[in-house]
């Protein structure tokens, strides 16, 4: 089962955790060092919602951002 929107298509995306150690030099340390990356992971909210289309009432897996939105209405 793929974590996607069906409405957008929005979907799980990987970025880094960046940790950043030290005091800015803006307020008077040596800077700000940035540590090892590590991979981490982004997942969307899905909620799976019964909603009309054509007629028939179909379960849909949608982000509650499109969701708020009113670009589904649930049954």
């Amino acid at each position: 089962m793929a974590r996607r929107c069906d409405i957008c298509g929005k979907g799980t995306v990987a970025g880094h955790n960046v940790p950043r150690k030290g005091l800015p030099k803006k307020k008077g340390g040596a800077g700000q060092h940035i540590g090892v990356k590590s991979k981490r992971v982004f997942k969307p909210n899905i909620v799976k919602v019964k909603t009309m289309i054509k007629g028939t009432t179909k379960t849909v897996k949608v982000c509650t951002r499109c969701l708020r939105s009113g670009k589904v209405v649930k049954v």
